[in-house]
């Protein structure tokens, strides 16, 4: 019924179910623990779109050589001993590769994150922790979210599904969306790694505009995009000499 009408109502819920309001509301509670909806005033709404939804697994293996690009890119702008955050999704863990001979402080929500710097003798590892959404192997909700307040991030690093012209930064789910805009006011560099097959795309959350993005780190397929550094965006290319910054 979410999918269809992408809102709904606790009360239309009771009478078209026949079951009761703690009945109903303890559902919700259950699909927003799965990343499924939103709780809102009443009801709840559609967290993500089914039907164009893109597992982790089912991207882990596009662009490699591009996000690897990436990831050792963005490694050059990691000081030793900084305290960074790194979102889920396949370029992220790919730069969480690069990092296990680190002095670093890594906080993260993802398990693909935690699972390669879990043995690493100069990493202090730190999860969100919250509700598991399988789909991306990471953690959302509010418990993610008040465990964000306790820690102070120097630089973050964050995966987009896609990114505009006009510096329009989404995700797929809008729980993962809360906490990728959470991250970004919590840390004082923030940083977006994004392949050139991001750029045009909008997927179903938007969490980020570009005056809440300080670098977009990306590879030499994108096309030129003056617009992103009017709007204050440092854009640097893998391989190329010379980078766009900050006008």
């Amino acid at each position: 019924m979410l999918s269809r009408l992408q809102r709904i109502n606790v009360q239309d819920l009771t009478r078209k179910l026949g079951v009761s309001e703690v009945t109903i509301r303890k559902d919700l509670s259950f699909l927003e623990e799965r990343g499924k909806l939103v709780r809102v005033r009443g009801g709840a709404r559609l967290a993500e779109d089914g039907k164009r939804l893109r597992t982790i697994d089912a991207r882990i293996d596009e662009q490699r050589a591009e996000k690897r690009a990436i990831a050792v890119r963005a490694l050059t702008l990691i000081r030793e001993g900084e305290n960074i955050f790194i979102d889920s999704g396949s370029t992220c863990a790919c730069l969480a590769a690069l990092l296990r001979d680190r002095e670093l402080r890594v906080m993260t929500n993802s398990l693909d994150v935690l699972n390669e710097l879990a043995g690493a003798p100069g990493i202090a590892l730190l999860s969100t922790g919250g509700s598991f959404r399988p789909e991306a192997r990471s953690f959302i909700g509010p418990t993610a979210l008040a465990n964000l307040k306790n820690f102070q991030i120097d630089t973050c690093f964050i995966g987009t599904t896609g990114f505009t012209v006009e510096g329009i930064f989404t995700s797929q789910n809008t729980l993962e969306s809360q906490l990728k805009s959470a991250v970004l006011r919590a840390s004082g560099r923030r940083i977006v790694l994004a392949d050139h097959t991001k750029f045009g795309r909008s997927a179903f959350s938007v969490f980020a505009r570009a005056r809440e993005i300080d670098v977009l780190i990306t590879d030499t397929s994108l096309p030129e995009v003056e617009a992103l550094g009017r709007l204050g965006i440092e854009l640097l290319r893998t391989g190329a000499e010379e980078n766009q910054t900050k006008q």
